[in-house]
Protein backbone atom coordinates (compact mmCIF):
# COMPACT_ATOMS: atom_id res chain seq x y z
CA UNK A 1 0.00 0.00 0.00
CA UNK A 2 1.46 3.23 -1.00
CA UNK A 3 0.66 7.12 -0.06
CA UNK A 4 -0.10 9.23 -3.01
CA UNK A 5 3.29 11.11 -1.91
CA UNK A 6 4.88 7.94 -2.45
CA UNK A 7 3.94 7.67 -6.07
CA UNK A 8 4.41 11.24 -7.30
CA UNK A 9 6.00 14.61 -6.03
CA UNK A 10 4.07 17.91 -5.98
CA UNK A 11 4.75 19.90 -8.94
CA UNK A 12 3.61 24.20 -9.53
CA UNK A 13 2.63 24.26 -13.09
CA UNK A 14 3.40 27.94 -13.66
CA UNK A 15 6.73 26.11 -12.22
CA UNK A 16 7.18 23.58 -14.71
CA UNK A 17 8.72 23.98 -18.25
CA UNK A 18 6.60 24.33 -21.33
CA UNK A 19 4.65 21.49 -22.81
CA UNK A 20 4.27 21.11 -26.24
CA UNK A 21 0.73 19.66 -28.21
CA UNK A 22 1.14 18.14 -31.63
CA UNK A 23 1.45 21.92 -34.23
CA UNK A 24 1.59 23.59 -31.26
CA UNK A 25 -1.53 23.74 -30.31
CA UNK A 26 -2.82 25.11 -26.96
CA UNK A 27 -5.26 22.59 -25.75
CA UNK A 28 -6.26 18.88 -25.98
CA UNK A 29 -10.25 18.22 -25.73
CA UNK A 30 -10.77 14.72 -24.88
CA UNK A 31 -14.49 13.00 -24.50
CA UNK A 32 -15.42 10.28 -21.97
CA UNK A 33 -18.57 8.12 -22.69
CA UNK A 34 -19.50 6.10 -19.75
CA UNK A 35 -21.01 2.87 -21.11
CA UNK A 36 -22.12 0.59 -17.86
CA UNK A 37 -23.99 -2.61 -17.13
CA UNK A 38 -26.58 -2.50 -14.10
CA UNK A 39 -27.63 -5.48 -12.36
CA UNK A 40 -31.51 -4.85 -12.02
CA UNK A 41 -31.28 -7.57 -8.65
CA UNK A 42 -28.61 -5.32 -7.18
CA UNK A 43 -29.24 -1.87 -5.46
CA UNK A 44 -28.53 0.35 -8.07
CA UNK A 45 -25.66 2.09 -8.42
CA UNK A 46 -27.67 5.89 -8.60
CA UNK A 47 -30.92 7.03 -8.62
CA UNK A 48 -33.11 10.03 -10.01
CA UNK A 49 -35.95 8.94 -8.40
CA UNK A 50 -35.53 8.38 -4.96
CA UNK A 51 -36.89 5.24 -3.29
CA UNK A 52 -39.27 5.92 -0.84
CA UNK A 53 -38.86 6.99 2.32
CA UNK A 54 -34.99 6.64 1.83
CA UNK A 55 -35.46 2.88 1.90
CA UNK A 56 -32.87 0.71 -0.95
CA UNK A 57 -35.46 -0.82 -2.32
CA UNK A 58 -34.47 -4.53 -5.17
CA UNK A 59 -35.84 -4.69 -8.17
CA UNK A 60 -35.50 -0.55 -8.54
CA UNK A 61 -37.52 -0.43 -11.65
CA UNK A 62 -37.89 3.22 -12.67
CA UNK A 63 -33.97 3.58 -11.82
CA UNK A 64 -32.32 0.94 -13.86
CA UNK A 65 -34.89 1.43 -16.38
CA UNK A 66 -33.54 5.45 -16.98
CA UNK A 67 -30.56 3.43 -17.40
CA UNK A 68 -31.54 0.76 -19.73
CA UNK A 69 -32.94 4.28 -21.90
CA UNK A 70 -29.57 5.61 -22.08
CA UNK A 71 -28.49 2.56 -24.03
CA UNK A 72 -31.33 1.85 -26.45
CA UNK A 73 -31.79 5.34 -27.26
CA UNK A 74 -29.48 7.74 -25.45
CA UNK A 75 -26.04 6.39 -27.05
CA UNK A 76 -26.87 6.98 -30.02
CA UNK A 77 -27.91 10.17 -29.71
CA UNK A 78 -24.21 10.85 -28.70
CA UNK A 79 -22.97 8.37 -31.36
CA UNK A 80 -24.65 11.20 -33.97
CA UNK A 81 -23.53 14.06 -32.03
CA UNK A 82 -19.96 13.19 -32.04
CA UNK A 83 -20.01 11.67 -35.53
CA UNK A 84 -21.49 14.71 -37.63
CA UNK A 85 -18.57 16.36 -36.22
CA UNK A 86 -15.52 14.04 -37.04
CA UNK A 87 -15.12 13.59 -33.24
CA UNK A 88 -14.40 10.21 -32.19
CA UNK A 89 -14.89 9.57 -27.89
CA UNK A 90 -13.20 7.52 -25.55
CA UNK A 91 -16.00 4.63 -23.87
CA UNK A 92 -14.93 4.16 -20.69
CA UNK A 93 -16.80 0.69 -20.48
CA UNK A 94 -17.68 -2.24 -18.06
CA UNK A 95 -16.32 -5.20 -20.22
CA UNK A 96 -19.37 -7.16 -19.47
CA UNK A 97 -21.08 -4.99 -22.10
CA UNK A 98 -19.13 -6.83 -24.59
CA UNK A 99 -20.61 -10.00 -23.85
CA UNK A 100 -24.14 -9.36 -22.93
CA UNK A 101 -27.23 -8.52 -24.93
CA UNK A 102 -25.86 -4.33 -25.50
CA UNK A 103 -23.07 -5.53 -27.10
CA UNK A 104 -24.88 -3.99 -30.55
CA UNK A 105 -23.84 -0.75 -28.36
CA UNK A 106 -19.86 -1.71 -28.38
CA UNK A 107 -20.12 -2.48 -32.05
CA UNK A 108 -21.25 0.99 -32.79
CA UNK A 109 -18.48 2.64 -30.84
CA UNK A 110 -16.44 0.22 -32.09
CA UNK A 111 -17.36 0.67 -35.67
CA UNK A 112 -17.10 4.32 -35.09
CA UNK A 113 -13.45 4.46 -34.25
CA UNK A 114 -14.16 4.58 -30.85
CA UNK A 115 -11.31 3.60 -28.25
CA UNK A 116 -12.42 1.26 -25.18
CA UNK A 117 -11.22 2.36 -21.86
CA UNK A 118 -11.43 -0.17 -18.96
CA UNK A 119 -14.57 0.97 -16.50
CA UNK A 120 -14.43 -2.31 -14.28
CA UNK A 121 -15.91 -5.69 -15.17
CA UNK A 122 -18.98 -4.78 -14.21
CA UNK A 123 -20.86 -1.51 -12.55
CA UNK A 124 -19.10 -1.79 -9.16
CA UNK A 125 -16.99 0.31 -6.93
CA UNK A 126 -14.18 -1.51 -6.72
CA UNK A 127 -13.85 -1.44 -2.83
CA UNK A 128 -17.03 -3.84 -2.72
CA UNK A 129 -15.88 -6.26 -5.54
CA UNK A 130 -14.83 -10.00 -4.24
CA UNK A 131 -11.44 -10.23 -6.18
CA UNK A 132 -10.14 -6.61 -7.46
CA UNK A 133 -6.86 -8.45 -9.13
CA UNK A 134 -9.56 -10.74 -11.40
CA UNK A 135 -11.81 -7.79 -11.73
CA UNK A 136 -9.29 -5.81 -13.51
CA UNK A 137 -7.45 -8.54 -14.77
CA UNK A 138 -11.15 -10.01 -16.71
CA UNK A 139 -11.54 -6.24 -17.98
CA UNK A 140 -8.44 -6.31 -19.63
CA UNK A 141 -8.99 -9.88 -21.06
CA UNK A 142 -11.95 -9.28 -22.66
CA UNK A 143 -11.64 -5.69 -24.13
CA UNK A 144 -8.31 -7.21 -25.55
CA UNK A 145 -10.07 -10.02 -27.35
CA UNK A 146 -13.60 -7.95 -28.59
CA UNK A 147 -11.01 -4.93 -29.60
CA UNK A 148 -8.38 -7.22 -30.94
CA UNK A 149 -6.09 -4.33 -28.83
CA UNK A 150 -4.77 -4.60 -25.38
CA UNK A 151 -6.73 -1.22 -23.79
CA UNK A 152 -4.12 1.55 -21.73
CA UNK A 153 -6.62 3.85 -20.40
CA UNK A 154 -8.85 2.67 -16.99
CA UNK A 155 -11.77 4.94 -15.45
CA UNK A 156 -12.96 3.34 -12.15
CA UNK A 157 -16.36 2.92 -11.37
CA UNK A 158 -17.18 6.45 -9.77
CA UNK A 159 -13.49 6.52 -9.74
CA UNK A 160 -13.32 5.01 -7.06
CA UNK A 161 -10.06 2.92 -5.98
CA UNK A 162 -7.78 1.33 -2.96
CA UNK A 163 -4.96 2.42 -2.39
CA UNK A 164 -3.31 -0.86 -4.77
CA UNK A 165 -5.62 -0.45 -7.12
CA UNK A 166 -2.69 1.52 -8.65
CA UNK A 167 -0.07 -1.46 -8.49
CA UNK A 168 -3.12 -3.79 -10.05
CA UNK A 169 -4.25 -1.72 -12.50
CA UNK A 170 -0.21 -1.12 -13.92
CA UNK A 171 0.31 -5.24 -13.61
CA UNK A 172 -2.52 -5.69 -15.66
CA UNK A 173 -1.17 -3.98 -18.23
CA UNK A 174 -3.16 -0.89 -18.06
CA UNK A 175 -1.05 2.44 -18.75
CA UNK A 176 -3.24 5.25 -17.49
CA UNK A 177 -6.03 6.41 -15.52
CA UNK A 178 -8.52 9.07 -15.37
CA UNK A 179 -9.43 8.60 -11.01
CA UNK A 180 -6.98 11.40 -9.69
CA UNK A 181 -8.74 14.94 -11.44
CA UNK A 182 -5.48 16.67 -9.54
CA UNK A 183 -4.10 18.39 -12.72
CA UNK A 184 -4.49 20.26 -16.17
CA UNK A 185 -1.43 18.17 -17.63
CA UNK A 186 -0.69 14.42 -17.53
CA UNK A 187 1.02 13.23 -14.39
CA UNK A 188 3.34 10.35 -13.93
CA UNK A 189 2.83 8.03 -10.81
CA UNK A 190 4.58 5.23 -10.06
CA UNK A 191 3.82 1.88 -8.94
CA UNK A 192 5.25 -1.88 -8.75
CA UNK A 193 5.37 -2.48 -12.31
CA UNK A 194 6.77 0.60 -13.59
CA UNK A 195 4.78 4.23 -14.48
CA UNK A 196 0.92 5.04 -14.39
CA UNK A 197 -0.14 8.09 -15.87
CA UNK A 198 -3.21 10.45 -14.44
CA UNK A 199 -4.78 11.98 -17.40
CA UNK A 200 -6.55 15.20 -16.44
CA UNK A 201 -9.86 14.80 -15.99
CA UNK A 202 -12.83 17.56 -14.73
CA UNK A 203 -14.94 16.34 -11.82
CA UNK A 204 -17.02 20.01 -12.35
CA UNK A 205 -17.61 18.70 -15.71
CA UNK A 206 -19.19 15.56 -15.79
CA UNK A 207 -22.63 15.63 -16.05
CA UNK A 208 -23.61 13.17 -13.35
CA UNK A 209 -22.74 15.06 -10.58
CA UNK A 210 -24.05 18.12 -12.32
CA UNK A 211 -27.06 17.04 -13.59
CA UNK A 212 -27.57 14.65 -10.55
CA UNK A 213 -26.46 15.10 -7.42
CA UNK A 214 -26.33 18.63 -7.91
CA UNK A 215 -29.60 19.28 -10.35
CA UNK A 216 -27.95 21.95 -12.52
CA UNK A 217 -29.89 22.76 -15.55
CA UNK A 218 -29.04 21.85 -18.63
CA UNK A 219 -27.72 25.23 -20.08
CA UNK A 220 -25.68 25.60 -16.84
CA UNK A 221 -24.12 22.36 -17.90
CA UNK A 222 -23.12 24.24 -21.42
CA UNK A 223 -22.17 27.39 -19.89
CA UNK A 224 -19.66 25.79 -17.91
CA UNK A 225 -18.30 23.94 -20.94
CA UNK A 226 -17.58 26.82 -22.80
CA UNK A 227 -16.46 28.57 -19.64
CA UNK A 228 -13.89 25.75 -18.62
CA UNK A 229 -12.78 26.17 -22.29
CA UNK A 230 -12.62 29.72 -22.99
CA UNK A 231 -10.34 30.12 -19.78
CA UNK A 232 -8.26 26.48 -21.02
CA UNK A 233 -7.70 27.93 -24.00
CA UNK A 234 -6.29 31.02 -22.87
CA UNK A 235 -3.95 29.93 -20.36
CA UNK A 236 -3.11 27.16 -23.21
CA UNK A 237 -0.70 30.21 -25.29
CA UNK A 238 1.44 30.08 -22.25
CA UNK A 239 0.97 26.54 -21.20
CA UNK A 240 -0.88 24.20 -22.98
CA UNK A 241 -3.93 22.12 -20.88
CA UNK A 242 -5.80 19.46 -21.21
CA UNK A 243 -9.60 19.09 -21.14
CA UNK A 244 -12.20 16.32 -20.38
CA UNK A 245 -15.68 15.96 -21.09
CA UNK A 246 -17.13 13.10 -19.23
CA UNK A 247 -21.13 12.26 -20.38
CA UNK A 248 -23.39 9.19 -19.69
CA UNK A 249 -26.02 8.28 -22.77
CA UNK A 250 -29.16 8.30 -20.13
CA UNK A 251 -28.01 11.45 -18.86
CA UNK A 252 -26.58 13.50 -21.91
CA UNK A 253 -28.47 11.94 -24.62
CA UNK A 254 -31.97 12.40 -23.27
CA UNK A 255 -33.53 14.41 -26.04
CA UNK A 256 -33.49 17.80 -23.79
CA UNK A 257 -30.09 17.74 -22.89
CA UNK A 258 -28.47 16.84 -26.44
CA UNK A 259 -28.58 19.87 -27.95
CA UNK A 260 -26.85 21.97 -25.09
CA UNK A 261 -23.78 19.23 -26.10
CA UNK A 262 -24.09 20.24 -29.87
CA UNK A 263 -23.30 23.97 -28.29
CA UNK A 264 -20.80 22.75 -26.51
CA UNK A 265 -18.51 21.12 -29.37
CA UNK A 266 -20.08 23.64 -31.72
CA UNK A 267 -17.98 26.64 -29.49
CA UNK A 268 -14.83 25.01 -29.09
CA UNK A 269 -14.78 23.77 -32.68
CA UNK A 270 -14.69 27.25 -33.94
CA UNK A 271 -11.18 27.85 -32.66
CA UNK A 272 -7.91 26.76 -33.72
CA UNK A 273 -5.12 25.41 -32.12
CA UNK A 274 -7.42 22.97 -30.71
CA UNK A 275 -6.56 18.89 -30.22
CA UNK A 276 -9.67 17.31 -30.26
CA UNK A 277 -8.33 13.85 -29.84
CA UNK A 278 -8.80 10.31 -27.51
CA UNK A 279 -7.40 10.24 -24.15
CA UNK A 280 -4.75 7.27 -25.35
CA UNK A 281 -3.92 9.80 -28.02
CA UNK A 282 -2.84 12.23 -25.44
CA UNK A 283 -1.16 9.57 -23.57
CA UNK A 284 0.74 8.08 -26.37
CA UNK A 285 1.87 11.99 -27.60
CA UNK A 286 2.90 12.74 -23.35
CA UNK A 287 4.61 9.34 -23.31
CA UNK A 288 6.20 9.59 -26.53
CA UNK A 289 5.25 6.30 -27.28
Amino acid sequence: MKLPQERFEYSAISQRPRWQLPDGKRIAVYTVVNIEEWDIEKPVAREYVSSPAGVTTVPNVPNWAWHEYGMRVGIWRVLECLGERGLRASAAINARVCEGPAEPVARAMLDAGWEFMGHGFHQAALHTVPDQIKNIRDSFAVLSDYTGKAPKGWLGPGLHETLDTLDYLADAGFKFVTDWPMDEQPVSMQTSSGPIVAMPYTLELSDLPMMVVHQHESRVWMERAIDQFDRLYEDGADQPRVMSMSIHPYIMGAPHRIKYLEAAYDHMLKHDDVWFATAEEIYDWYTGT
